[in-house]
Parts: structure tokens; C-alpha cells; sequence
């Protein structure tokens, strides 16, 4: 039985393996691994990565379902995806909740719930329930997959302009650049809005769906975007390094160094939208799509992990809090060894066994009904 799909552009699935093993990497505080992960030389992280890829692959599945069968037909299923989504969130969130919970009296850590923003749940239970069901309340850790189910119910929305994404394009811009000048985000109930707001981050969501959607022609001078690509990459391995020396910081003009510590996560500062996208730029253009070594044993790892994107970073956020445990109680080599290479063997675990259910469900689904076929009577 042959577990990874190869009849798609497998880098989108390797590149979305590696943005979930990052977001596992990156959640465990103390983490040596996490100081080799993209936010340390580039000004997005694994969250940038990942809603591009998500909006790629949207584009692909219910793009593709508006073609065959129209609208309504592919904007369903990008509803039930969001569905399927908002489910997955809320047993997140109340699986997660039970394990800090649990974690913080019995370790007696109650910094846990503080830093995690789970101490409402003390104070006001039936209103955090409550607010949680509508994705008003959001813990540290689960806030990226709401900002993906209302990217992906506009996008459902907004599917039809994809036969003319330069209109899709000024539109998301539109609101992407009106949300920031105004200050425009979906109200939250214990903050002053999502920490990822869907309004700006649709942007990115939108700009994936459109390249995968209406690939682009190469201009005839690709190689000065070559060029501005790389510049950026390198003012951003300049700037992350600028921003872990904070006597360099403090020397620089106040203007420099107010722009350089304003670039903000939550509304997708336009700095992190540049970079992700000279990543994407300078990939889409060293890697080809047949390229042999994304189809090795090496590589099948994370692409079965990006294959499978949704149970892997539900099971990601469980592991990472593990991982936090065993640090607090040795951040030696030995631990980090372990914490590191067993949270990975979890997350192609967890990816390998949905797999397996995929292609169980799609053996059994064209077995042949045997009671449908004559049998000769043995005499």
C-alpha cells in the first residue's frame, strides 16, 4: 500500500511538513532546535508558510471542484472543510485545556495557565466555554486554526473571482491594507482582537490560492526578481540578527529601530508578507517540481506529515506541551535529544497511521460487491 501521494507537486506537501514540524520545534520553550528554525533568519516563520500553502492547496482541491461541478458544488466542500476545521478546534482546545490544566495543579505551576492564557477558565468557566464555541476566546497555541476556518469560508465565498485574480488580488489587498491603516480585526473577548487577524492574514491565503489556481508565467527578466529575492532574504537575516542584540538595537536611530521592533505578527506586517513570499520565489525557482530528492526516503517523512496536515498539528500542540514537561525537568543533551527526535517520530506516526486509514477507506470503497455478481452453480 503506497502511503504518499505523488500525483501532485509533493514540495507543497514537503515544505508544509517542515512548516508543522517547525510549529512543534517552536512551541517547546528551552528548545536548542528551535534556534535553527526559519524565524531565526527570516522575518516569517513556519505560520506564514503554512497559510500560503494552505491557500495553494485550496485552490487545488475546490478550484478544481468549481471547474468540474460549479460553484455552489466547491464552495460546499470548502464549507465542510471549515467545518471539519472548527471541530478539530474546538477538541483542541478542550483536550489542551485539560492538559495544561491538569499539568498546572498537579506540578503546581500555575504560571502554565497564566502564560497560556487559560486562567479565565477559573474565573468565568461557563463564559469561556461559551466564548471558545464562537472563536471569541483563543488560548496561546490555538489560534491559528480559527484564522484558518474564516480564511477558507471567504475563500469560499470569493471563489469565482479566481477566473479573474487580478480583480481576487485588488480585492484581498483592499482589505488587507484596510485593515491595518484602520485597524480593522474580528473582536476577541479577553484581548483587543485575534492574535491572528483573518482580516490581513487573508492576504496570504488569497496569494497562494491564486498562484496555485493561475500559475505564473515567467517574466522575460525573472532574474532581477532573482535579485530582489535575495536582497530580501538577506535584510531579513540582518534583521533577526539586529533583533536578538538589543544594545545594537538601542544604538540604532530612534526611526530605524521603532520600524525594525514594529514588525508585528498579528496584523501580517508587510515585511513578513515580503519575505514569505521571496521564500516562495526562490524556491518555486531552485527547486523544480520532479525533482528526485523530494521523492527519497529521506524526504517521505515530512511529506507524509504535510500530506496530513490537520491530525499532525492537532497532535503537534499535545506533543509540544509534553515536551515543555521534559525540558522543566532536564534541558540537558540527553533530553533535548529525546524530546526532539521522539516528538518527530510521533508526528510521522501520527501521519503514517492517517494515511493508512486513507487508503484502507479507498480500498474498501472500490472493492467490488461480491453479492452483485453471478456465481456458476458447482453442479
Amino acid at each position: 500500500m503506497d502511503l504518499i501521494r505523488t500525483n501532485r507537486d509533493v514540495r507543497v506537501d514537503f515544505f508544509r511538513g517542515c512548516a508543522l514540524w517547525w510549529i512543534f520545534v517552536d512551541h517547546i520553550p528551552g528548545n536548542v532546535v528551535a534556534d535553527y528554525t526559519l524565524h531565526n533568519f527570516a522575518l516569517c516563520d513556519a505560520a506564514e508558510m503554512f497559510v500560503f500553502l494552505a491557500g495553494y492547496g485550496a485552490a487545488l482541491a475546490y478550484g478544481r471542484a468549481m471547474d468540474r461541478h460549479g460553484w455552489l458544488y466547491g464552495a460546499a466542500d470548502a464549507l465542510r472543510r471549515a467545518g471539519v476545521l472548527y471541530v478539530a478546534h474546538i477538541f483542541l482546545f478542550v483536550v489542551f485545556s485539560a492538559q495544561v490544566s491538569y499539568s498546572a495543579t498537579a506540578l503546581e505551576r500555575s504560571n502554565y495557565l497564566d502564560e497560556i492564557h487559560l486562567d479565565v477558565m477559573a474565573d468565568a468557566p461557563y463564559r469561556a466555554l461559551f466564548e471558545a464555541l464562537t472563536l471569541r476566546y483563543q488560548p496561546s497555541f490555538l489560534n491559528i486554526l480559527p484564522m484558518y476556518v474564516v480564511a477558507l469560508a471567504m475563500f469560499a465565498a470569493a471563489m469565482p473571482l479566481l477566473h479573474r485574480p487580478r480583480l481576487l488580488a485588488a480585492l484581498s489587498l483592499a482589505l488587507y491594507l484596510a485593515a491595518r491603516i484602520f485597524g480593522w480585526n474580528l473582536p476577541a473577548w479577553n484581548a483587543d482582537g485575534w492574535y491572528f487577524n483573518p482580516l490581513t492574514w487573508q492576504l496570504l491565503f488569497t496569494m497562494g490560492a491564486i498562484l496555485a489556481y493561475t500559475p505564473m508565467k515567467l517574466p522575460a527578466r525573472a532574474y532581477i526578481l532573482d535579485i530582489l529575492a535575495w536582497v530580501v532574504v538577506a535584510a531579513g537575516l540582518i534583521i533577526t540578527s539586529l533583533w536578538r542584540r538589543p544594545d545594537v538595537l538601542a544604538a540604532l536611530p530612534n526611526g530605524i529601530g521603532r520600524v525594525l521592533l514594529s514588525v508585528d505578527k498579528t496584523g501580517l506586517h508587510p515585511l513578513r508578507l515580503i519575505s514569505i513570499l521571496a521564500l516562495v520565489w526562490l524556491a518555486a525557482r531552485l527547486i523544480p517540481e520532479h525533482a528526485a530528492w523530494l521523492r527519497s526516503h529521506w524526504a517521505a517523512p515530512l511529506v507524509l506529515i504535510g500530506q496530513h496536515s490537520l491530525p499532525v498539528f492537532c497532535a503537534g500542540i499535545f506533543l509540544s506541551f509534553l515536551g515543555r514537561l521534559a525540558m522543566e525537568a532536564s534541558d540537558g543533551a540527553p533530553m533535548q535529544v529525546a524530546v526532539n527526535l521522539i516528538g518527530l517520530a510521533a508526528l510521522i506516526a501520527v501521519g503514517t497511521l492517517s494515511a493508512w486509514y486513507r487508503e484502507k477507506g479507498r480500498a474498501v470503497s472500490h472493492r467490488p460487491d461480491m453479492r452483485a455478481v453471478p456465481r456458476s452453480d458447482p453442479g
